[in-house]
């Protein structure tokens, strides 16, 4: 794992501009810092190094092709490069003059062309490639996003860079805040790609590669999908495989081994993020499965029980063998990482669950440089209470049309929160979840839609973010279902969604930014290629049926440890926010919310995040999720 960053300046640069840059993500590689200039100073690649596979100096950075014709800045790591190296050495012999995957990447790269090679890559990765015959700078990046990238152009000099504060170690950089960014933030509690929170920088986007050139008007920029996630899970969903549960469970189970074994190759000491749950569960059985030794697990706990998965962890290690630290976690000790969050995320982030992330990286990261994790067995496998409850409402309630569903939303609404959560104690554990009022009214918000936006509403803080963040000109419909779309079960609507948006610029990005503040390389053995496809084909019955989802997966840790450890209602990994927004972080809040200063910074409107901060004090309402992006960007913004 890594940190990329450079320029293109027509006017030639400085090397102390590009040292600079790479200074800002020390923390991203604090094992080597390496730079390369163009012989005309215009071009400049920046690399830090956290070491991982081949630790000796052929796997430094930058690093040139055999040829010396490319130039290569990567982040990531590419878990099929020996199949790659094969299919190089099939075309012409190479002396290698290392191990890396860096190395058979940019080998790669020259003799199979760039689309061939991002096709064949299965890993994750963001990189940077200087062209030194044809003068052009490709960038790329995985196919769900795992690893971030930055670009914008700033008149005569392109800037790029792992994370934001890359690019502000540039002089060129200039950052002015978009109001169309903001306003999406206060929506999702993230600026959703291509977007950032500065007007002119994007994100590129997953799956996709981009070619800079210079043409007569300045730079040109060509963009490329290679793999196109909307296309991939629609086919699979439209044409599901006609196989038994038993195969199904047979294949995923093949292939997430796979997985998590490419997954464990380091030369470094390797762990897991350890939950209890289904996903991170599976993830250390089938690593201990493959292991000859203790398995390295990692959790952390609260005293609230309703956020305390330290238990379950503690349980489900002991059944696998595991070597196992778990840490309870103060109040305070949780606190103290807020003033942290407007450095670690760069642009206003609003997950609140950012912190316990990154208290379990610190955690892991006294004893392991690597940590795999179970994100994204929810987005593929039906893992969300949402997607089956909800479905089976949808699907009920859908006929009443617009009017109906907004008056019972109505009705829904006025009962107080403190009945859903007694209610939600009462239900059967299969269909139980916790803090049943936040899904109750996420249920409300759903609807109070239609067909096109029901998703929309599922993702939703603020009703109107517009109201918050006044302007003119329309939203992007960035998270409406495309018609073509709509064909497909609620439920696959849904995952589709999500892994194109809530697990591309929430979850990975949330592991990410706090994994790497404490140098820590987090990978994600359900993002295969091979396993999302196969996950994509699956029948839906497959994968939930009747309250339960992730039924494939369910089978699989059956046969590693006794059922009755995790059938278990899904338990988020959160903070106990609503409370402590009313208590220790009320101070810290009202000053950020304080209605004069919003209105001397001239960003939000006061009146309605006042009145919602009025009704969680009271306890009328829980309003910690439309008031953390709130307070997210403020501090954020204070911080600039």
């Amino acid at each position: 794992m890594c940190g990329i960053t450079g320029f293109w300046s027509l006017r030639g640069d400085s090397l102390s501009h590009l040292q600079a840059m790479t200074a800002r993500i020390l923390h991203r590689g604090p094992d080597s810092d390496g730079h390369w200039m163009s012989p005309d100073q215009q071009v400049g690649l920046g690399h830090r190094r956290l070491a991982i596979v081949d630790l000796t100096p052929t796997g430094y950075q930058p690093m040139h092709s055999h040829s010396g014709r490319l130039v290569l800045s990567f982040n990531g790591e590419i878990y099929n490069f020996p199949e790659m190296k094969a299919r190089v050495e099939a075309i012409r012999t190479v002396s290698w003059r290392g191990t890396s995957d860096t190395e058979v990447l940019l080998e790669a790269f020259e003799h199979l062309g760039i689309e061939k090679t991002l096709d064949l890559a299965d890993g994750m990765f963001a990189l940077a490639l200087w062209d030194t015959t044809e003068k052009t700078l490709i960038l790329a990046r995985d196919r769900l996003g795992e690893k971030p990238l930055y670009y914008g152009n700033f008149g005569d000099t392109f800037l790029f860079g792992s994370e934001l504060k890359a690019l502000k170690g540039h002089p060129a950089f200039r950052g002015k805040i978009s109001r169309i960014a903001l306003g999406l933030l206060m929506r999702y509690a993230y600026v959703p790609n291509p977007l950032s929170i500065y007007e002119g920088v994007n994100k590129l986007q997953p799956g996709h590669w981009v070619k800079i050139q210079v043409g007569a008007s300045g730079f040109l920029q060509e963009s490329h999908c290679y793999w196109d996630l909307r296309k991939q899970a629609y086919q699979g969903f439209s044409q599901p495989v006609s196989q038994s549960f038993q195969e199904s469970t047979d294949q995923i189970h093949r292939l997430l081994k796979n997985s998590v074994s490419e997954r464990m190759m380091a030369d470094v000491p390797l762990g897991a993020f350890l939950s209890g749950g289904i996903d991170s569960s599976l993830t250390v059985a089938l690593m201990q499965s493959l292991s000859s030794r203790p398995v390295k697990t990692f959790s952390i706990g609260f005293e609230f029980s309703e956020y305390d998965e330290a238990p379950f962890a503690r349980e489900m290690a002991k059944a696998l063998q595991t070597e196992h630290t778990d840490m309870y976690v103060s109040a305070k000790e949780a606190m103290d990482v807020i003033p942290m969050l407007p450095a670690m995320y760069d642009e206003p982030f609003a997950d609140s669950s950012q912190i316990p992330t990154y208290l379990v990286s610190k955690i892991a990261r006294d004893h392991v440089t690597v940590s795999l994790s179970g994100d994204a067995g929810d987005e593929l496998f039906g893992g969300y209470t949402r997607y089956f409850l909800a479905a089976g409402l949808w699907n009920r309630l859908k006929h009443l049309g617009p009017t109906g569903r907004r008056g019972l939303a109505q009705a829904i609404s006025m009962v107080p929160a403190g009945v859903w959560n007694t209610l939600g104690r009462i239900v059967p554990s299969r269909l139980g979840a916790n803090r049943p009022a936040e899904k109750a009214a996420k249920f409300v918000n759903l609807l109070r839609g239609d067909d096109s936006d029901a998703y929309l509403r599922f993702v939703t803080y603020w009703d109107n973010p517009w109201e918050i963040v006044p302007q003119d000109g329309e939203e992007p419909l960035l998270h409406r279902l495309p018609s073509e779309l709509q064909a497909l079960s609620f439920e696959n609507q849904c995952m589709l969604m999500d892994m194109e948006h809530y697990l591309t610029d929430d979850i990975l990005v949330k592991v990410d930014r706090a994994a790497m503040a404490v140098s820590l390389e987090s990978r994600v053995p359900f993002l295969d290629r091979e396993v999302m496809e196969a996950a994509f084909c699956l029948p839906l019955e497959h994968k939930m049926s009747r309250g339960r989802g992730k039924l494939v997966l369910r089978e699989i840790l059956k046969q590693y440890v006794p059922e009755a450890l995790f059938e278990r209602p899904k338990q988020g990994f959160g903070i106990p926010l609503e409370h402590w927004l009313r208590g220790d972080l009320r101070e810290w809040a009202e000053d950020l919310l304080e209605p004069s200063r919003m209105m001397q910074d001239g960003y939000l409107n006061p009146v309605p995040i006042q009145n919602a901060w009025k009704k969680h004090l009271s306890g009328q309402a829980n309003r910690q999720y439309p008031l953390w992006p709130v307070l997210m960007f403020q501090a954020w913004l204070r911080a600039q």
